[in-house]
């Protein structure tokens, strides 16, 4: 089998890349290798309201946001394989599996990695207590609600403030269960601040900051859960606990990108993300294959992930094209994280090959209230911008334009300084 471009996933990270690769080169031929029986990923799953704000200028349900690019594949040369397993992915070839052809080798120009990221399960959290039903994770219970039509309990806890968390926090709420607390382990949120107000705050809903589970009881089914504040290196507090009778425990403590494929690969990892260590183009450390969305680093907007896959997306197109990106420029500028920003992405840029501004998006390392995102060019300050509020839960953006990007030389660095 052939094909100038893969594409592994076929989620909101791989539609929106396919689209903006058959736009840069329509002659190219482009296969999406999805492992769900469907195309869309987890926007299926998430029928609640608020995608597209940016990309379309109106505010979609999850499986109309999908639905909207699946309508723009038709008219390109692009394929898909559904049900289709990829079990190994190098520059030229990917090998994937499936009930119809069985294991198979796609020959091809460049890779596209989409394959989004997984929730932390219960042991990555080192939760003592028994093992009873009714412990779920949040995408889990999500899934179950909203498209197998289940509802996983009546009497909910939920660790962790993550988006999902929050969102299910309303959903099950109007599904007629009763929330009794969301628990935060760190002192702020962990989700954007509109799903805490629309989530929480509306629904009456505790938000329990510098809160844990350091117990679940229950023998068959889950009966209660023990919480305690913690301290601030992030321990119990003997004398702060808090038995809450529930039927179901909640986790929603974090997201981690998809990088088994990648680490067989040998592409570089940022410690930091989980996910691949990228340039302006979108290009891992492995020459010929990009990577984007969630399993590059976790997004709080599917409107970022389609815009940064479009990027993704056209860069492997010119790649294809030309053999290679341009490299007749050696310049190859290192982008630094400074003090309070936890990592950046891209981590480095090409000049020569930028044909537009450079968006930077990053994450703090904590709550920064009054304060300024600096970014600096070889030591030199060229911006200064002040932030009421910057938390980890939001994602920070820098754009430099290109004509500015010529006066660096060695390195940017983006931080995050008190006001």
């Amino acid at each position: 089998m052939r094909a100038d471009i893969v594409i592994v996933g076929g989620g909101p990270a791989g539609l929106a890349a396919a689209i903006a690769a058959a736009k840069e080169a329509p002659e190219l031929s482009i296969l999406i290798l999805e492992r769900d029986n469907e195309l869309g990923g987890i926007l299926n799953q998430c029928i609640h309201n608020g995608f597209g704000l940016h990309t379309f200028k109106e505010e979609l349900t999850g499986p109309e946001y999908a639905e909207r690019f699946e309508q723009q594949l038709v008219g390109h040369n692009i394929r898909y394989l559904l049900d289709t397993m990829v079990l190994n992915v190098a520059s030229n070839q990917v090998t994937a599996v499936n009930s119809n052809d069985g294991v198979f080798t796609v020959d091809c120009g460049a890779v596209i990695l989409c394959m989004g990221c997984r929730e932390r399960p219960r042991g990555a959290l080192n939760i003592p207590g028994l093992r009873p039903a009714g412990v779920f994770t949040a995408g889990t219970a999500q899934r179950l609600v909203n498209i197998e039509g289940y509802i996983p309990g009546k009497e909910v806890v939920i660790l962790g403030s993550g988006d999902i968390g929050l969102i299910m926090a309303r959903r099950l709420t109007l599904e007629g269960a009763k929330v009794k607390a969301v628990c935060e382990l760190m002192p702020y949120s962990g989700g954007l601040k509109r799903n805490i107000v629309q989530c929480l705050d509306d629904f009456d809903i505790p938000l329990l900051l510098s809160h844990t589970v350091i117990d679940i009881k229950g023998k068959e089914r889950v009966s209660s859960v023990v919480i305690a504040e913690v301290d601030g290196s992030l321990k119990p507090i003997p004398g702060t606990e808090q038995e809450i009778k529930c039927d179901t425990l909640l986790l929603s403590c974090g997201l981690i990108p998809e990088n088994e494929l990648s680490r067989a690969a040998d592409i570089k990892i940022d410690p930091a993300t989980n996910g691949p260590i990228v340039n302006e183009s979108f290009e891992t450390s492995v020459q010929g294959i990009f990577a984007c969305g969630n399993v590059l680093h976790v997004h709080d907007l599917v409107d970022y992930v389609s815009e940064e896959s479009s990027r993704a997306g056209k860069s492997a197109a010119r790649f294809v094209k030309k053999n290679e990106i341009e490299t007749a420029e050696t310049k190859n500028i290192r982008i630094q994280k400074g003090s309070g920003v936890r990592y950046t992405v891209p981590c480095t840029v090409r000049i020569a090959n930028l044909e537009d501004d450079l968006i930077i998006r990053f994450r703090s390392t904590g709550v920064f209230k009054d304060s300024y995102i600096d970014v600096q060019f070889d030591g030199e300050q060229k911006i200064h911008r002040r932030k009421q509020i910057i938390t980890p839960g939001e994602m920070e953006q820098v754009i430099l334009k290109r004509e500015e990007l010529e006066q660096c030389i060695d390195e940017i660095t983006v931080s995050i300084t008190e006001g």
